[in-house]
């Protein structure tokens, strides 16, 4: 294939970009309004991430390929440290790596811990993303600017680029698609045009069981919440104008405790969980979706390595 498209215009680029910074920096948020549909969950929840989600941005002169990896922390747990492992793996491995900071929260020692570990990562650009910005006003904005400008001299890192993006109030997130485009290599496009993402269907439905059982619970059980799809099965002897899809999984906790806390009174939580999921995977897969949930208890599954290898970390 031919990089050079038949206008003679800019060669074609094709890459993949990464996005880092703490928990709930806002990149999954900004991996879905440049993709332009939902490939990340979201959560206002910290620590929501744990897989790397690839987002596809399609455009005449480019492909920006999105890898979302999960916030870099202090790690307390087993389950931790791995995810701390697949961040830095990524790392090494993309043309770009954009540095989500949000305007609205002063830099502090998680942001000075993973900038430390990007200015060891030599030759890839690094480009500083103000996430955010619709939260603070511009006088609050000017100072995170320089505050990051001061924080890649002290280190040693030259930005490519600092932009101020708000991916809610989709202020400047195609500005930010036009300076990362040029940091890619020139390359045919990586995946066929219309794909959005890379992730198998079934990690996606439970990624958005997930969001849906994170939403409203207590503080305790972000980490303590993993889902697994069992199962994915046309209905049988349906007629062709009306498929259903049955789905299966479970919902896993590490204490019996937390189990009242996801099923609630009567199963009136677990039933708005599945209501709420349904209408998201029905949107993604395009199909009516019958959704059995189940929640079992795994006891300290974050730190027992077996425990992650049957849930997939």
């Amino acid at each position: 294939m031919s990089l050079t498209p038949p206008s003679g215009g800019a060669p074609f680029r094709a890459g993949f970009a990464c996005f880092v910074g703490r928990p709930n920096a806002g990149k999954s948020t900004l991996t879905n309004a440049l993709v332009g549909t939902k490939v990340a969950i979201t959560s206002n929840r910290p620590q929501t991430t744990r897989h790397t989600v690839r987002g596809i941005v399609h455009r005449p002169e480019a492909q920006l390929v999105l890898v979302d990896t999960p916030g870099l922390h202090k790690p307390r747990t087993l389950l931790g440290e791995r995810l701390n492992d697949v961040v830095r793996a990524t790392w090494a491995e993309v043309d770009v790596i954009g540095f989500c900071l949000p305007a609205d929260q002063k830099l502090g020692p998680g942001d000075r811990y993973i900038a430390k570990e990007l200015s060891e990562v030599k030759r890839t650009p690094k480009v500083a993303i103000v996430t955010k910005t619709d939260l603070v006003d511009s006088q609050r904005l000017a100072e995170q600017l320089i505050a990051i400008d001061q924080l890649g001299k002290e280190l040693g890192i030259e930005w490519a680029e600092i932009v101020p993006v708000s991916a809610v109030g989709d202020k400047q997130v195609g500005l930010l698609a036009d300076l990362l485009v040029p940091l890619l290599p020139e390359s045919p496009p990586l995946y066929p045009d219309g794909d959005l993402t890379d992730e198998p269907e079934q990690v996606m439905v439970a990624e958005l069981i997930r969001e849906a059982a994170l939403e409203g619970v207590r503080d305790e059980l972000p980490h303590s919440l993993a889902v697994v799809v069992e199962e994915m099965l046309p209905r049988e002897d349906r007629p062709a104008d009306r498929p259903l899809l049955d789905i299966h999984a479970y919902l896993y906790i590490e204490r019996q405790s937390q189990k009242a806390i996801v099923i609630g009174a009567k199963g009136a939580r677990l039933k708005h969980v599945g209501t709420t999921a349904r209408k998201h995977i029905e949107a993604l897969l395009g199909t009516p979706v019958f959704l059995d949930l189940h929640v079992k208890v795994a006891k300290d599954w974050q730190r027992d390595p077996k425990q992650l290898r049957k849930l997939g970390f």
